[in-house]
């Protein structure tokens, strides 16, 4: 069984219940209008926009992109890129696109025009689908975007080098015939990316994606009057193979566009919410807003709220505790995973283990785990190694790139770069990453890509970045500079300096001092974190308890 009749039954089970809701607190219509009328969504004065879609609508929509795509010459294995925001439109398409035997792809919103162009090569996309805030981006790099056969464009005033979506997709048929793709047929490409910040295409079969709605389900016991709060971008694997749980039972879930307390806490009291995932900044901000007084409990109807889980990152034991003071009826669960591994679930807590919490939890359903030496051996229980996983989740390859390929998947063992230990009772704790990616606010982070570019203003020498502990952020991006001699720079004039960057990727702090090297040559990163954040973040983190 795939993903795709999962759809397929819950249109057959429940067609008019609802599927998808779409919230958008801070009404930021902009131009896009879709297949509704708008005079029909118009909300009231002072209310936030809102959209829903029902089963049937769901499997008609994605039936009908997956005709157009056919139209267009689609084949089986073709790879379809989405790069849009979060909307109800995006799990229809990406079902589309699966439908027609395609390999979805989707690409990260942040990414840069250079960026969008190197995924999209790497994938060898033949088609795109972009949302208006792509716009600007794809004109810079549209001269070079001859391998992308059609673009189809979702919104108002669709520019003239794609097609309109909306338009098309209305004389499309919602009947879809032939033959559909089986759980050996390839399924998606996610892009991750290793201490170099170049991405690799990540290729899942539809058998993982399956293990993951199996995997989420099983964890965390959805059933159909279940309602899932989504905030985080549906392009990554975290917040999508979440949703999988909910379309495995035909639980309605709520796509939210926002993260401010007050919003999450509105969509959870009016949509009755059972389930939130959230990352580490976001339940600092609820708890935050709490103390402050700017957000009072009572002004929410919240008893429905059962589970809060947490994933992408560290999570920081005395936060757990705070939460579960100020919500003391929650389950709780942390979900540890790769896009590797078909995103969250390969590890996890567990909602009866409140007691571990500082630790990843233990090997999840269908799962093994192993901590293996520098030859690949297992170590010691209480000895620090590599966590290795292995299960159905576990991606088939770097896309045509056997070489990093062969670096991360041995025996069917997937090598997570993430050191690791077990304690007397199993239980995996995080102690240090092998690869330098710094992790802050669910978001990856690539030293040498800013490394680069500090190294490129005239009064700097040599520069380290690397990850320094943060109370919400989980983590920021903290740059060692030494200047060239006789040289006179401030941290302000650095981090100015550093607005050529994307917002997220700016060092939020600087440090002037001599960077360290190993006699090969290498940055001794390790010593700059025993220098600087007094040994590695999740030791602090276990030592937080």
């Amino acid at each position: 069984m795939t993903i795709i009749e999962l759809l397929e039954q819950n249109d057959r089970c429940y067609p008019a219940e609802t599927a998808l809701v779409e919230i958008n607190p801070a009404f930021e219509l902009s131009s896009r209008i879709t297949w509704r009328d708008y005079a029909l969504m118009q909300p009231e004065p002072g209310e936030p926009f809102r959209r829903e879609i029902s089963w049937h609508d769901f499997e008609k929509s994605a039936n009908r992109f997956a005709n157009l795509l056919l139209t267009r010459g689609c084949k089986k294995g073709d790879k379809i890129s989405i790069l849009m925001m979060n909307s109800i439109e995006w799990l229809p398409i990406y079902f589309g696109i699966l439908k027609a035997g395609a390999v979805a792809v989707p690409l990260n919103y942040r990414y840069t025009a250079d960026e969008i162009l190197y995924c999209l090569k790497k994938a060898d996309c033949s088609m795109l689908v972009f949302g208006p805030e792509f716009i600007g981006r794809l004109e810079e790099i549209y001269d070079r975007l001859s391998a992308i056969k059609h673009m189809f464009y979702v919104g108002e005033d669709c520019p003239t080098f794609a097609d309109s979506y909306d338009q098309m997709i209305v004389h499309c048929s919602s009947h879809l015939n032939g033959p559909k793709p089986t759980e050996d047929d390839d399924a998606a490409i996610y892009f991750s990316s290793g201490t170099t910040g170049f991405p690799k295409a990540i290729l899942h079969k539809h058998r993982a994606l399956m293990h993951a709605a199996l995997t989420e389900q099983s964890h965390h016991g959805q059933t159909h009057e279940d309602v899932f709060l989504c905030i985080p971008p549906l392009y990554h694997t975290g917040a999508k193979m979440h949703w999988f749980g909910s379309l495995l039972v035909g639980g309605r879930a709520v796509l939210l566009k926002g993260t401010k307390p007050e919003w999450i806490l509105k969509a959870v009291s009016d949509e009755r919410c059972s389930i939130v995932w959230l990352l580490v900044p976001w339940a600092q901000d609820i708890l935050d807003a709490i103390d402050s007084g700017s957000l009072r409990l009572s002004d929410y109807d919240l008893d429905q709220w059962r589970l809060m889980h947490i994933g992408a990152q560290p999570v920081p034991p005395s936060l757990i505790h705070r939460w579960l003071t100020v919500f003391p009826h929650h389950l709780y669960d942390t979900n540890y995973g790769l896009s590797e591994s078909t995103g969250p679930g390969c590890v996890h807590l567990g909602t009866d283990h409140v007691d571990k919490v500082g630790a990843i939890g233990k090997a999840g359903f269908g799962w093994e785990t192993m901590i293996v030496d520098e030859k690949g051996k297992p170590v010691k229980r209480g000895d620090v190694g590599e966590l290795c996983v292995r299960g159905p989740g576990n991606m088939i390859c770097y896309y045509n790139d056997p070489v990093s390929t062969s670096e991360v998947l041995r025996d069917g063992w997937l090598y997570t770069g993430d050191m690791a230990m077990e304690d007397e009772d199993r239980f995996i704790y995080l102690v240090d990453r092998k690869k330098d990616v710094i992790i802050t606010g669910g978001e990856n982070l690539y030293p040498v890509q800013i490394e680069n570019y500090v190294r490129s203003h005239p009064d700097v020498k040599d520069v380290a970045v690397i990850g320094l502990p943060d109370k919400r952020l989980g983590e920021i991006a903290c740059a060692i500079v030494e200047l060239k001699d006789g040289s006179v720079l401030t941290e302000t004039e650095l981090i100015d300096f550093c607005s050529g960057l994307p917002r997220y990727k700016r060092p939020r702090k600087v440090i002037f001092a001599k960077v360290p090297r190993n006699p090969t040559g290498k940055i001794e990163k390790p010593l700059l974190r025993k220098m600087y954040c007094g040994g590695s973040l999740v030791a602090q983190q276990i030592s937080d308890t």
